[in-house]
């Protein structure tokens, strides 16, 4: 299947569904998408995303991120918007790397799995994270969970959606790597560059804003094995500190799984 919704102004726009899962089920196609921010999206992108009748919008981004590039919405959208201001008077960790690092490949990549290593346990993606698996769990249409790239916040919380299904390891991992979109990447980097210049006044090399563009699959190992040597393992983590229980997995299987 072509997973990729092709649009003008939203970047990395995909439907994370239709994975075999354990038990020889399948996760339902046109229930669960991802995606970049939509600040950018031009009418016609709006008319696509809207023909989809999506339900939920979980909006991972800071309330800085929000201001800064606000989302479009169809005129037709009647849907609930997750997001929250929580933690806004502390300091954005992207931006104090862009300004204190060397903006070398080797600083993206290690800023990198620092992130991927506290992101499970920021409040604010637990409060977010949260109110996602219980959206998901009530409503009957689709949910779409996005971020500024669509590819951290996102792919950390589309990787434990997965796993709650009951996707495989690889499946998990190739799907995140989906991020890695030829075109995509082309797009995206003189964006980031430009970007990390006037944030750094210095000018990145290419090299560097390739690292930061794309993802690894080592980027989500890192996160899981956080979340292990915290909680004894995801299930755990899900109940834990989610609240993603028993009652709430049977729920989430019901709606998703065909």
């Amino acid at each position: 299947m072509t997973r990729h919704l092709a649009l003008e102004g939203i970047d990395n726009f995909r439907d994370y569904g239709d994975y075999p899962v354990a038990g020889g089920r399948r996760l339902k196609r046109g229930r669960l998408f991802r995606s970049a921010s939509h600040g950018r999206a031009t009418d016609a992108d709006l008319a696509a995303v809207g023909a989809l009748g999506i339900a939920v919008i979980v909006d991972l981004r800071r309330k800085s991120e929000r201001l800064r590039d606000p989302s479009r919405r169809h005129s037709t959208f009647g849907g609930a918007v997750i997001d929250n201001d929580i933690g806004e008077d502390e300091e954005d960790d992207w931006q104090s790397h862009i300004r204190t690092s060397d903006l070398s490949a080797a600083a993206f990549r290690a800023h990198a799995f620092d992130y991927y290593r506290k992101a499970p346990f920021v409040v604010r993606h637990l409060d977010l994270f949260r109110r996602y698996f219980e959206a998901l769990a009530a409503c009957e249409g689709p949910v779409l969970i996005h971020c500024a790239a669509g590819k951290d916040r996102t792919g950390i919380l589309a990787a434990l959606t997965h796993h709650i299904a009951g996707v495989e390891r690889d499946d998990i991992v190739a799907d995140n790597l989906l991020t890695n979109d030829p075109a995509r990447m082309a797009r995206r980097l003189p964006l980031v560059a430009k970007a990390i210049e006037e944030m750094s006044g210095r000018a990145p090399s290419e090299a560097a804003v390739l690292t930061a563009v794309g993802v690894e699959g080592a980027y989500l190992d890192t996160a899981i094995a956080a979340i292990e040597a915290r909680h004894g393992g995801i299930d755990a983590y899900l109940e834990e500190a989610l609240g993603v229980d028993r009652a709430m997995r049977e729920r989430l299987h019901a709606r998703l799984l065909d």
